[in-house]
């Protein structure tokens, strides 16, 4: 399903059977947020079941570029004006920390995922994207946070090539195996006492007095409180949950190991994003396999098809000099986009929450909204939340917009290959 999944050096767990008493919670989904949400959880001493239908990480986390990035795509001011000053400065501060709660984590629990802390830089595609990278610049000094403006030839001095126009070296951030981590969490979630049970379906969820019951494919469960961690992935298990955000896809391609040929392309290996509205990302594994992607699907195979010609070309223009290249691995995950790309915490009904719409930010997304449902269900008050908790409303057209946008990044992977 990815390269993580192949080259993790975390092996999946075991099924745990199906619980027999009433737990405490039962969570939908093993990616980030339902084990984050797991461990923390049983962490705190509740009684925990994963389900997930297919395997550890299947979803977005498992096929994640594998960034750890602060905050949001959002600038700084922009968040501020949409969730208030309040809530705003709450937002980023934790937002900001997020990378460091995911990096604690993979320290204390010794997660094996090629973890780097040496930051990501949001790179400038254009003489306008340096222009919005210098006023995001601007406010995360007035933070007084961690992020360097380079100019164009320090952006090439680190990435190893003169195709940006500057960029933004956040020095919180850093990359990891995705796939590693999700696996990671899911031993560490299951040394805490937590349960994880895969290949179990959700079917539908009935609320019985004080109590749900979970109806999947391997029987029912009963649980005090239920949450929903399936994020981009969610399906129609609860009515109208999947219509709250619009569907993209994004892929990846990653090449064969290039060794020394590679040596000068971000030898720290930092992860690279950039301002172009198809957003275009950049990185070099532990292997040194140059992997490169963007917003759509894999139309194609690794071995043939649009958009192994659309890697091909970008890989070229960008560095001439390695020559051909062979790709290893191709594949695509989606991603929930909300209107305003701002995430969200909705209890849909009695002891049911869910965390959704990550906008792409899912590794310290997923990780800190686990955290915080955790500390819901232990007694927090909501208003402690990064943001407040909203009821679930639609965006706008979501399938037609979904279509839409698949259409627009298929022709700009034909785009790009033509060129």
């Amino acid at each position: 399903m990815s390269l993580w999944d192949v080259t993790s050096e975390e092996s999946e767990i075991d099924s745990a059977a199906m619980p027999d008493q009433i737990v405490d919670v039962a969570i939908v989904g093993g990616g980030f947020t339902g084990l984050s949400t797991a461990l923390h959880c049983a962490e705190k001493g509740l009684s925990t079941h994963v389900l997930e239908a297919r395997h550890i990480g299947y979803g977005g986390s498992g096929r994640n570029v594998g960034l750890v990035n602060a905050a949001l795509w959002l600038p700084p001011a922009k968040v501020r004006e949409q969730l208030g000053p309040d809530y705003g400065e709450r937002f980023l501060r934790r937002f900001s920390d997020g990378p460091s709660v995911v990096f604690e984590l993979i320290e204390r629990h010794q997660v094996r995922c090629e973890l780097t802390k040496t930051g990501t830089i949001h790179a400038a595609h254009g003489p306008s994207g340096w222009d919005d990278l210098k006023d995001r610049h601007a406010e995360w000094q007035r933070l007084g946070e961690p992020v360097d403006l380079l100019d164009r030839e320090e952006v090439a001095a680190i990435v190893g090539t003169t195709a940006f126009y500057g960029g933004l070296l956040d020095r919180r951030a850093g990359t990891i195996n995705p796939m590693g981590y999700c696996r990671g969490l899911a031993r560490a979630a299951s040394g805490a006492g937590a349960r994880i049970s895969t290949g179990v379906l959700v079917r539908e969820l009935n609320r019985e007095g004080e109590i749900w019951r979970v109806r999947t494919s391997a029987g029912d469960a009963r649980a005090k409180a239920v949450v929903l961690g399936t994020n981009a992935y969610t399906d129609e298990l609860w009515p109208g949950l999947k219509s709250v955000f619009t569907t993209i896809h994004y892929l990846q391609f990653a090449t064969e190991p290039l060794g020394p040929d590679a040596g000068h392309i971000l030898p720290g290996r930092q992860g690279v994003w950039d301002t172009s509205p198809i957003m275009f990302n950049v990185r070099r594994d532990a292997h040194d396999r140059l992997l490169v992607g963007t917003m759509g699907r894999v139309i194609g195979s690794k071995d043939k098809g649009l958009t192994r010609r659309w890697a091909k070309k970008r890989i070229t223009r960008m560095f001439p000099e390695i020559g051909r290249v062979s790709f290893d691995e191709a594949w695509h995950g989606q991603i929930a986009m909300t209107p305003d790309h701002l995430p969200r915490v909705h209890q849909l009904a009695p002891c049911l929450w869910t965390a959704i719409g990550y906008n792409g930010r899912g590794i310290t997304t997923g990780t800190l909204f686990g955290s915080a449902i955790a500390d819901l269900l232990t007694g927090m008050d909501p208003t402690d939340l990064p943001l407040p908790m909203t009821d679930p409303s639609l965006a706008p057209h979501a399938g037609i917009m979904s279509r839409f946008y698949d259409l627009a990044f298929t022709a700009n992977q034909l785009w790009e290959g033509l060129r």
